[in-house]
């Protein structure tokens, strides 16, 4: 039963009960059925699938340092959350965690709303938008204690769709992995032009994730400026 997690997360510190490891169980046999008829993930195998989806999701938790062990009064919006990494792991671990996971693409949307309801998570928001859109309105402008993306785009680009999310006092986090100095430097203007601080990189010690994998982390210093973000595809096209 999910062996290669269980293993990971007493590596982290972290101990799951067989009840949590069926949910995650549940998860992953649900995700790969759902692949057969909509493209969710390229990662179809089960062992993968724990390592590379679930166990990667959850160092989100390196950079939460202050949070208590069932993750009350914590925030996290998943922007670009596509099947719901790293949004629902996180939940399935901290599970008094408020979560939204913000995708965009119809299909997506509509497999979180299905596995969010059969794996009976409460506190988790599924919504259909854009970043640069629904960071726009009230309810979730600066709202959250944390911002996180995976695998979504280039961290310019990643600043401007999630630093509109956090609270002052909170923090942006990208899961990367590879050589960052350059994608660092390149960040340096989109941070301080919306309100973050310089970049820090915090390397996953994981025995099963030795591929060179990162948490990009920067707190919010300051209000993100009303121009930001612009408007839908222009932090693509534009990186500041």
């Amino acid at each position: 039963m999910l062996t290669l997690l269980a293993k990971g997360l007493h590596e982290m510190g972290l101990e799951a009960d067989s009840d949590r490891l069926r949910l995650f169980e549940t998860y992953r046999d649900e995700l790969i059925r759902w692949n057969q008829q909509v493209n969710l993930t390229s990662i179809v195998d089960p062992v993968e699938v724990e390592k590379r989806h679930f166990l990667d999701s959850l160092t989100l938790l390196y950079a939460l340092p202050d949070r208590t062990e069932s993750g009350a009064g914590i925030s996290i919006i998943d922007v670009g959350s596509g099947a719901g990494f790293p949004g629902i792991p996180v939940k399935l671990l901290l599970p008094e965690a408020r979560i939204t996971l913000l995708e965009a693409t119809g299909k997506k949307v509509s497999f979180l709303s299905h596995i969010v309801s059969l794996l009976g998570l409460n506190g988790v928001e599924v919504l259909h938008g854009r970043a640069e859109d629904v960071a726009r309105l009230p309810a979730y402008r600066e709202q959250y204690d944390v911002a996180v993306a995976r695998a979504v785009a280039a961290l310019p680009t990643l600043a401007e769709l999630c630093l509109p999310f956090i609270r002052v006092g909170g923090q942006f986090v990208a899961l990367k992995k590879g050589d960052l100095e350059a994608e660092i430097r390149s960040a340096r203007k989109a941070l301080h032009t919306l309100g973050g601080a310089e970049a820090r990189l915090l390397a996953v010690p994981l025995e099963q994730l030795s591929d060179g994998r990162y948490l990009v982390c920067s707190s919010k210093l300051s209000r993100t400026p009303d121009a930001y973000p612009r408007h839908a595809g222009a932090p693509f096209k534009r990186p500041l």
